[in-house]
């Protein structure tokens, strides 16, 4: 049976107080063994009402699990989404607070900024890449309001897990240069992440999906097949491209896009 909706709200105020305490909490499925994931978007969504009630702006989504690598460690074969609101926006350069996140880490990705509504039932790349403004270089922010893996037991959290966690997501950090989609190839864009000086990881963005357009087709056809849409002006996370990187306090970022520039940011 789904999840009641009484369920569904008080998962959803759980995380979202382990978020507000900088606690990290059992994993939902823990608490709920059956739980689907059709049930952790519901507490996903719940989840995403709680900050919107308390005044925060959506503007935007995360793709997540977009690399065969992860696919096959989370046991799926299709990616993920989270929502970003305007309170989990950073500016580069900017200075984090890293005790304010639940085992944090930083990902490489790239960012599609909407200048038009996709609206088509069944989106292709093209109509992705026509209805993208610009492309960005980005970093994402992730963290695990529940355990990756429990402290007690050595259990590791299921992607049902990720998904009523929002995805994982926690921040977006945006910098290097604003390209029009047709400007270049989009497969080819590559980058290197410094952590401290030292290059943590390297990665080309054709390690999500092929193309990182992809991901931003397959959210644009599950929300058409639930009557909502990718509106002009949000920000699309499209994937990460890297595996993650610890985030610690003192550490200092740079992300290196070669021809899309370089952009930093510091953990204190």
């Amino acid at each position: 049976m789904p999840l009641s909706d009484e369920q569904v709200a008080e998962e959803a105020k759980r995380l979202h107080d382990a978020e507000q305490s900088n606690l990290q909490v059992e994993q939902s499925t823990i608490l709920y063994p059956d739980m689907t994931v059709d049930d952790a978007y519901r507490v996903q969504s719940s989840w995403h009402s709680i900050r919107t009630e308390r005044g925060e702006r959506t503007v935007g989504h995360k793709i997540g699990l977009t690399s065969r690598a992860m696919q096959a460690a989370m046991n799926i074969d299709t990616p993920d989404s989270g929502f970003i609101t305007e309170k989990m926006v950073f500016d580069a350069g900017a200075e984090i607070t890293a005790a304010n996140f639940t085992d944090p880490k930083i990902e490489v990705e790239l960012a599609f900024v909407l200048g038009q509504d996709i609206s088509e039932p069944d989106p292709t790349i093209n109509d992705v890449l026509a209805a993208t403004e610009y492309v960005t270089p980005a970093l994402e922010l992730i963290a695990a309001r529940s355990y990756r893996r429990h402290p007690e037991t050595g259990r590791t959290r299921t992607v049902i897990d990720t998904i009523a966690d929002n995805a994982a997501n926690a921040g977006i950090i945006t910098g290097g240069k604003k390209v029009a989609p047709g400007d270049v190839d989009l497969r080819w864009i590559s980058a290197m992440l410094y952590r401290n000086g030292v290059v943590e990881e390297t990665g080309v963005a054709a390690g999500v999906l092929d193309h990182p357009a992809k991901g931003i087709v397959w959210l644009a056809r599950r929300y058409a097949a639930q009557g909502r849409q990718l509106s002009a002006g949000q920000t699309i996370l499209a994937g990460s491209f890297t595996r993650p990187v610890d985030v610690r306090p003192g550490d200092v970022f740079e992300a290196d896009y070669n021809d899309l520039g370089r952009f930093a940011v510091a953990f204190v």
